[in-house]
């Protein structure tokens, strides 16, 4: 492993392709069959009303907005069962904070689901999961245990953003703090559920702010070996409050510069998703030789980054062109990045 000073260096460094070879060499370490993966999922956004007024987000409304839904559980079951009809193997369940939702309307959620379809729940960012137990008087470890006993199977790390106190008390000062978000996925390994690790940067931090995130996730992941992979992206600033003060995203260069940084600082995660919903497919094929071995999903549906400007769009043919003309193998994979398809 590098140390944090070296990472730095690396941030500081304008040798991209340097930089981008040798995230290459780690990624081939885990991954020297070349196999790049995918998989075929559904961001199902179950609300829109959300008590934390997050100044980068431009799709929560506040309690009472004409604009706010809570989804009919008969219309999530629908969207599920589009899902499973396009070869889908997975839900991505995440909304905004709704403080009238207790653990019950959870329960309830994801036993019905269970109870009609064969699929993985990877639903509940941190702060979600913190909202649930606090609207509900339990603890985190009760609210957790309950929820993987109604049907669970792993939790995204939504809510992230950048783990740094002052980083979120610029941008999202209601939401979850570092250590609630890092207790949510502690927790939750110890109970022996999977998680993924994220981070949204380019919204103004400073390098060494993004630095205490990757330091805190890879020493948790040191710790417990939880986490099945990181997935960073850039700010979408068009139609937020925080697009006034932070003039311009993130670059394509900064971009992979970062990519390539997270996968030769966290060298103890399996897996780095390179993104194409906040880049575009060219930039995240790019990436895929500057360390990402997976492209994530299809996107059958998503609303909170369109909601901030981002309209890229893909199929499963279109992912897996890009990946074979990057000179790999797609594969398509579950939530736990099991590559057992044969296609």
């Amino acid at each position: 492993m590098i140390s944090r000073e070296e990472a730095l260096d690396l941030f500081r460094s304008d040798d991209l392709i340097g930089i981008g070879m040798e995230a290459d060499a780690v990624r081939r370490r885990w991954h020297p069959e070349g196999i790049v993966s995918y998989i075929i999922d559904r961001n199902i956004n179950y609300t829109n009303f959300c008590t934390e007024y997050c100044t980068f987000c431009a799709f929560y409304r506040p309690m009472g907005h004409a604009e706010g839904y809570l989804l009919p559980k008969e219309t999530i079951f629908e969207k599920i069962r589009e899902t499973v009809d396009l070869g889908g193997t997975g839900v991505l369940m995440q909304g905004g904070l709704h403080p009238d939702l207790k653990i019950e309307w959870y329960e309830d959620l994801f036993r019905g689901i269970k109870q009609r379809f064969t699929i993985h729940l990877h639903c509940l960012s941190a702060p979600e999961v913190t909202n649930i137990a606090e609207v509900s008087g339990l603890s985190l470890r009760d609210t957790i245990r309950r929820l993987m006993d109604s049907g669970l199977d792993s939790i995204p790390g939504g809510g992230a953003e950048i783990l740094d106190d002052a980083a979120r008390h610029r941008i999202s000062r209601l939401k979850c703090s570092t250590q609630e978000w890092m207790d949510v996925h502690h927790t939750a390994h110890q109970l022996g559920m999977r998680t993924t690790a994220t981070m949204m940067f380019g919204c103004g931090e400073t390098i060494e702010q993004r630095m205490n995130h990757l330091e805190l996730v890879r020493n948790l992941q040191e710790e417990t070996g939880g986490f099945t992979a990181f997935i960073p992206w850039t700010f979408q600033r068009e139609n937020t409050s925080l697009g006034r003060f932070v003039k311009e995203e993130a670059t394509a260069v900064e971009y992979l510069q970062t990519l390539a940084i997270a996968r030769i600082y966290l060298s103890n995660f399996e897996n780095v998703q390179s993104s194409w919903v906040t880049q575009g497919l060219k930039t995240c094929q790019l990436g895929l030789r500057f360390g990402g071995n997976d492209v994530g999903s299809i996107m059958i549906e998503e609303n909170v980054v369109a909601a901030a400007g981002a309209h890229h769009c893909s199929t499963e043919e279109e992912l897996r062109r890009i990946i074979r003309d990057a000179g790999f193998i797609p594969k398509q994979r579950d939530t736990l990045y099991r590559t057992y398809f044969l296609n």
